[in-house]
């Protein structure tokens, strides 16, 4: 067995920078998103409020990311087609994520992450697109960075070719992709900015959407208040067509030392957690009591599909 990746030695998160995470899910006759998987924490009362709602196509954050065919990122709630403004309000939440998985055309569900508005956190999910107006380099479309305003503020400067840093190297494989020691890495453009955030690591994942082109979301953890405590990327082994067989676990970093996996670090279809998310072609969002095949130590996990040309390429999980 190889040995985990440390996140720079970090110990327990004193305090999470996402605070909730939804998936959202077509209802049988495809007209209608319904909310399949949550993790709320302590956020009940948003909780209860989400539970009997459901969305149509453009209504609401999910709807928006259905209809768009593409990530929306909402910094700020009042006065948009946000629905649950009142109760996010009451909950603490400012800022979210919708992020659509979309195969051959189809939208299989809507992962939405949310996050509020502390000065205390730091961290970083942003939204990178192709600029139109030049062929070949990735510009910010938005992104929430809480207490990293100066990190923030390179990051809307910034522009990748593609290949180059995080989003570029996401971009131009079309591939999910870690990276570790971001303050310190090469290969990361803005290393001197994330070191004076204190983020440590980066998740890439490339989005298929509608229109055909590939979006990167990039999700940065920073050490005090990290968006993981573990992250993990499975790639699919065997399979044809829209079937993608068996998935391996192939590249992670935990924060804590020892092996990443337990014992076997290859998944069938409906097995465990990265298994649902293979059977179901869909995002999930679930706690300890919602889902058999958490590692042990933790609470949570959110695992997200990643698409390369109508097939179910990778799955990407990140545990809390």
């Amino acid at each position: 067995m190889e040995p985990a990746q440390s996140m720079g030695g970090a110990t327990a998160p004193v305090r999470p920078f996402i605070e909730v995470f939804e998936v959202w899910t077509p209802d049988d006759k495809g007209e209608r998103l319904t909310l399949a998987t949550g993790v709320y924490g302590e956020k009940t009362a948003f909780a209860e409020k989400s539970a009997g709602m459901s969305f149509a196509k453009g209504e609401g954050l999910p709807g928006k990311a259905w209809s768009d065919g593409a990530p929306v990122v909402l910094n700020g709630f009042q006065g948009t087609f946000f629905v649950r403004t009142e109760a996010a309000a009451e909950s603490g939440l400012t800022t979210a994520i919708a992020i659509p998985a979309i195969q051959n055309g189809k939208l299989t569900g809507v992962l939405v992450l949310f996050c509020s508005d502390l000065d205390s956190r730091s961290g970083a999910i942003e939204v990178w697109r192709e600029d139109p107006s030049q062929d070949g380099v990735l510009v910010l479309d938005d992104g929430y960075y809480g207490a990293a305003e100066h990190f923030e503020w390179v990051s809307r400067r910034t522009q990748f070719p593609r290949g180059q840093g995080l989003p570029g190297a996401v971009w131009a494989s079309a591939a999910a992709m870690l990276l570790r020691d971001l303050g310190s890495s090469y290969r990361f453009v803005r290393a001197e900015s994330a070191g004076r955030a204190g983020i440590t690591t980066g998740l890439g994942l490339p989005v298929e959407t509608t229109a055909g082109d590939v979006v990167v979301v990039t999700l940065l953890s920073a050490l005090g208040t990290p968006i993981a405590r573990r992250f993990e990327i499975w790639n699919a082994i065997g399979g044809s067509g829209e079937d993608s067989g068996s998935f391996e676990l192939v590249d992670g970093v935990c924060e804590i030392e020892g092996p990443l996996w337990e014992k076997e670090r290859k998944v069938a279809p409906w097995e465990g957690p990265i298994g649902q998310v293979a059977g179901s072609q869909a995002p999930l969002a679930q706690g300890r009591d919602g889902v058999a095949g958490l590692p042990s130590g933790y609470r949570a996990v959110v695992a997200a599909p990643i698409f390369r040309k109508g097939r179910l390429a990778q799955i990407a999980a990140w545990y809390f």
